[in-house]
């Protein structure tokens, strides 16, 4: 009794110290908003003004899609309709290319061996572990949840799907890095066809068990065997490894490699300022971009319980991982506030839901990372070409979950080695998985044919994949944003360092060039306060 008592009180104590806190905050927060001017909104407003925009134009695109599905429009008339949308795809598609090249190629050069060394591990363990946890709570919400009951009649198949070789789709993975043609990497990469050869079987057959001379007898038989062949897209992979290598080497040069080093950061900057331009654009594009899908969608009606339950799972999967995994995981390591980090993101994260494409997005999160959060230009030069490229925790989530649903709906009980195999096949092929809308849907084949199931069955999911795409772009951008963030803070002190002797991108010598770096314009005003600046 005696040492309740003697809790009693600290316990009030605390109670009234903690009521305090809270008056006097709330004090400060009615003197804040009193003191509140028109020129402090309009400032707001204005450092908001594209973040406003795009959520608008995110809204109005919704209303009008649903409002123009009643007039029944015709797939000719869909596509004229969503043709501003498609224009802004182009035009950061257009850009992808010499942002990628340029951003690696300075950021690799700003850094000594040593520091990017540290850099890039860094980043490979945070990309490692991220995309792991994603896989898990893929395969957890799915298990849980179990969407996949039911009969399999509800679901109607559309299209037959091409067979992948898990081996060859990992051996084209590898052939991919080192593209033996530079310039045909920016337009194709390396992908095994298959094609059918004859083969001329010779046989030795015996007549009878008393005779014993042997006859031989010709059989043909047919076999697909693995031909090389190729794609057209962008092969990010094998410009990462040139540019990486090619920043590298220039780094080492010194004095021989600078102009080079100031053509490539040049280069970057009138890219970056091409940007800022078509940001302007971005709201409009985005807009048609999604109104356009929602008016060329399918009855959602027509939606089966089991694709409804499904899409749900994904949702909730994604929403774990991006709302509480990621920003747990920045505020452990750097005790910051997360949701600050991604309030400056919001431009990128809905570019990344209008695009469905975490590439076309990169110029827009170089900008937000870069002006919004101050994020170091050495970091995001470095880490999120890298991301864009081979850092897809959505993708990974959602091919774990969808390859399981797959195993539910046939009927077919996943044993623990066969969820493990499914696990490590998910995280390696969101690897492979480009930053293009549904590249997911073939990386998809290899996880279902690690675990002999059948391919033909991506077929029931591709009704809602257009929907569940923008959503696991967005996280794949909110994972690339954040792991810039969290390199950063780990790196600070080579980072330091690296400035301090001189080698670094944003405190070189403005007398030496025409050019002024963007984040550099107002580096003389001091931030206002922790909002959010766009």
């Amino acid at each position: 009794m005696t040492q309740s008592n003697g809790d009693n009180p600290r316990s009030q104590s605390r109670m009234e110290q903690l009521q305090e806190r809270i008056r006097k905050r709330s004090l400060r927060a009615k003197k804040k908003v009193e003191n509140i001017t028109k020129d402090d909104v309009k400032g707001f407003l204005r450092r908001n003004a594209f973040v406003l925009f795009t959520i608008t134009a995110v809204i109005i695109g919704i209303l009008l899609g649903f409002s123009l599905r009643s007039y029944k429009m015709s797939y000719r008339e869909v596509k004229y309709f969503s043709f501003p949308g498609e224009l802004l795809m182009r035009m950061l598609q257009m850009l992808v290319l010499p942002l990628l090249v340029s951003s690696l190629v300075t950021g690799m050069a700003a850094l000594d061996s040593k520091a990017s060394g540290k850099m890039g591990l860094r980043a490979v363990v945070y990309y490692t572990s991220t995309t792991v946890i994603a896989v898990f709570i893929g395969i957890i919400m799915v298990l849980i949840i179990h969407p996949g009951k039911g009969s399999k009649d509800e679901f109607k198949k559309q299209q037959k799907i091409q067979q992948v070789s898990p081996a060859d789709a990992f051996l084209d993975l590898i052939r991919n890095m080192f593209p033996p043609n530079i310039v045909q990497a920016c337009t194709q990469q390396f992908k095994t066809q298959y094609a059918k050869r004859v083969v001329h079987v010779t046989m030795t057959v015996n007549e009878s068990i008393f005779n014993l001379t042997n006859s031989t007898q010709e059989i043909l038989k047919e076999e697909m065997i693995p031909i090389p062949g190729t794609v057209n897209g962008v092969n990010a992979l094998g410009l990462v490894v040139f540019s990486m290598c090619f920043g590298l080497i220039i780094g080492s040069m010194k004095e021989k490699g600078q102009a080079l080093k100031d053509f490539f950061d040049c280069l970057n900057e009138a890219i970056m300022r091409l940007v800022a331009i078509i940001m302007w654009y971005a709201p409009i594009g985005i807009l048609f971009l999604i109104a356009g899908k929602i008016v060329e969608m399918e009855d959602i009606s027509t939606v089966g319980g089991q694709l409804g339950m499904y899409t749900v799972t994904v949702i909730i999967g994604l929403m774990i991982h991006g709302m509480f995994v990621l920003p747990t995981l920045y505020f452990v390591v750097t005790r910051k506030n997360p949701f600050v980090f991604i309030g400056g993101l919001l431009q990128a994260l809905i570019t990344a839901l209008g695009t469905s494409s975490s590439s076309a997005t990169l110029p827009i999160t170089f900008k937000c990372l870069e002006e919004n959060n101050k994020v170091d230009k050495r970091v995001t030069r470095f880490v999120l070409p890298v991301g864009a490229t081979i850092n897809m925790d959505g993708t990974a989530l959602y091919e774990a979950l969808a390859a399981i649903f797959i195993a539910q709906v046939n009927g077919l009980d996943m044993s623990f080695g066969q969820i493990l195999t499914i696990s490590i096949t998910a995280t390696a092929a969101s690897i492979g998985a480009a930053g293009i809308p549904q590249a997911g849907l073939v990386t998809m084949v290899i996880v279902l044919t690690s675990v002999g199931l059948p391919t033909d069955d991506i077929s029931l999911i591709i009704a809602v994949d257009w929907f569940l795409d923008r959503l696991r772009t967005t996280t794949n951008v909110l994972g690339d944003s954040i792991g810039a963030g969290i390199v950063e803070h780990l790196s600070r002190h080579e980072l330091h360092k690296d400035a301090e002797m001189g080698n670094s991108v944003v405190e070189e010598k403005e007398m030496k060039k025409p050019y002024q770096l963007i984040s550099q314009e107002n580096e003389n005003e001091k931030p206002l306060d922790s909002e959010t600046k766009m």
